[in-house]
């Protein structure tokens, strides 16, 4: 019996994002990722309600503090074409927090030079559930210090 793939619909992985966003309940929050449905209901128990998906969010300029993706199944060059994108739904002080699953955690490196190009610094990264989470910040701002 195979043990299914966690999803970020809830539970330790999307506690870890969280965590490594320093998210507050007071954020607006984007989420990408297949599971995203998901995650913006388990967000939304949680007291998040300041959320939206890449599919509910309208255009693009500055008005988000948080972006949270979840990489699973897909490729990493489909990430970089997806954060290119979404990086314009992010304040200037925004952070960036990507997981990926274990297949793709060959390409972390590839996924530091891709937040580089975009102007992000990586703050930190934690094994998590059959993957890594990763939290970047652009490259000029500051610490985020939770409320």
């Amino acid at each position: 019996m195979t043990n299914p793939k966690p999803t970020l619909g809830g539970g330790s992985i999307l506690a870890t994002m969280i965590d490594l966003a320093r998210c507050t309940t007071h954020d607006r929050i984007i989420l990408a990722g297949t599971a995203a449905p998901q995650r913006m209901l388990e967000l939304h128990r949680r007291g998040y309600r300041r959320v939206a998906t890449t599919a509910t969010c309208g255009l693009p300029h500055g008005q988000y503090d948080v972006a949270l993706v979840g990489w699973q199944l897909h490729s990493i060059t489909a990430l970089e074409a997806t954060l290119d994108w979404l990086v314009h739904f992010l304040c200037s002080d925004g952070v960036l927090v990507i997981w990926i699953d274990a297949e793709e955690s060959s390409g972390q490196r590839k996924l530091r030079s891709m937040l580089e190009k975009l102007g992000f610094r990586v703050e930190v990264g934690t094994r998590c559930d059959a993957g890594i989470a990763i939290s970047a910040v652009r490259g000029d701002a500051r610490l985020r210090v939770a409320a």
